[in-house]
């Protein structure tokens, strides 16, 4: 059933959780809309609290900007918008546009990793894989120190991410055409063995011994490279959600972070409670992502509750019905009804690339628009 709010939000209490979020950006030639390999010189420019929150990415064309662990959603829309337009006037600076979209919309001519021997590792290991064009995702981290609950959490986020996927797909653009995919991205990483829905685990043990495995399969070259769409971090004491595109505009990502926030405590008050995540079968779960990779918000998704396929907005609000308690609890949900309303009204970023190609007739024009909305606060 959809959610419909009967109290304002209130002031978020003891009992919220705290967030924060990694964007990829890709840079892009101003002209030909091609990527260009000039990373090493944008990161080289950002100075003070940027440079700090910068990383290195897997191509030469990207940039990776963290936020710090954020209370509330007021500080990490801040944070968003201070680190956005850094890295674009660096970018600037260096004859390039920093670009929030999921996958190379025109093309890579230079595909070499950067000269890191962990990157020379998956090139020797991965091969014309670790060399397709750049793809860009935002990750969701949310402090959840408990391992053990934490795994849980993510058994249960099985049957809710194709959702949440739906809502950041922005990436439909390829090679200069339209893909008929609402996130090419999606589909570019599925060629990585280690990328894709989060395994059904019955213990913390129980992923400790997989993961141990896979990368004594070769499957992985550590855990670190353990990129299923929900997992315990390997760095931070988080449950990180890193299955969307990264999205064009702040609000959109601001918007997924409040939205798997929510989710996440809504879950682990769930696991606390004795109650048993659905257990589906791996398939159906992947059939789920493609679908969603697929049609976005503006078609169909699947239930992997009841089976079967629905509109995607009666997901959307059916999952605002589960975590409405949560969104208020943290002081989130007249601003998440709010975004909800605008993505209903104007579309996902996939979406908006679309309408824009279908006025302009020119790919520039599409490119262009996602420059502007990219820094924009």
């Amino acid at each position: 059933m959809a959610y419909r709010p009967t109290a304002v939000d209130t002031v978020p209490d003891l009992s919220t959780l705290t967030l924060g979020v990694e964007e990829e950006y890709l840079l892009l030639d101003p002209d030909s809309g091609r990527n260009l390999p000039v990373a090493d010189q944008v990161l080289a420019a950002l100075h003070g609290p940027a440079r700090d929150q910068s990383r290195q990415e897997f191509r030469h064309s990207m940039v990776e900007m963290v936020t710090p662990v954020c209370a509330d959603l007021t500080e990490l829309r801040a944070h968003l918008v201070a680190l956005r337009r850094s890295a674009a006037e660096a970018a600037t600076a260096a004859g390039a546009r920093l670009v929030a979209v999921g996958a190379t919309p025109v093309a890579e001519p230079h595909r070499t990793v950067p000269d890191e021997p962990r990157y020379h590792a998956m090139s020797r290991r991965y091969g014309p894989v670790a060399h397709d064009p750049a793809v860009c995702g935002c990750h969701v981290h949310v402090g959840l120190p408990d391992r053990e609950l934490a795994v849980q959490v993510c058994n249960h986020l099985r049957v809710w991410l194709p959702v949440v996927q739906a809502i950041t797909t922005n990436s439909p653009l390829h090679d200069g055409y339209d893909t008929g995919h609402a996130s090419w991205r999606s589909m570019q990483l599925e060629r990585w063995p280690s990328i894709g829905p989060t395994p059904y685990f019955d213990s913390a043990a129980d992923y400790d011994r997989t993961v141990d495995q896979l990368i004594a399969a070769g499957i992985m070259l550590d855990a670190a490279m353990v990129y299923w769409y929900a997992r315990p971090s390997s760095t931070y004491p988080t449950v990180e959600v890193r299955v969307g595109d990264v999205c064009a505009e702040v609000d959109d990502a601001v918007l997924v972070a409040a939205l798997v926030r929510s989710l996440v405590a809504t879950l682990a008050d769930d696991v606390r409670a004795g109650v048993t995540a659905p257990n589906v079968r791996d398939c159906l779960v992947a059939a789920a992502h493609w679908r969603a990779a697929h049609d976005g918000l503006d078609g169909e998704l699947i239930d992997l509750r009841a089976g079967g396929t629905r509109p995607a907005w009666a997901l959307v609000d059916e999952l605002m019905a589960v975590i409405a308690p949560a969104l208020l609890r943290h002081g989130d949900l007249g601003y998440v009804l709010a975004q909800l309303a605008r993505l209903r009204r104007d579309g996902t970023g996939a979406t908006r690339q679309r309408q824009v190609l279908e006025r302009a007739g020119d790919l520039r024009v599409v490119l262009d628009d996602l420059i502007s909305r990219t820094a924009a606060g």
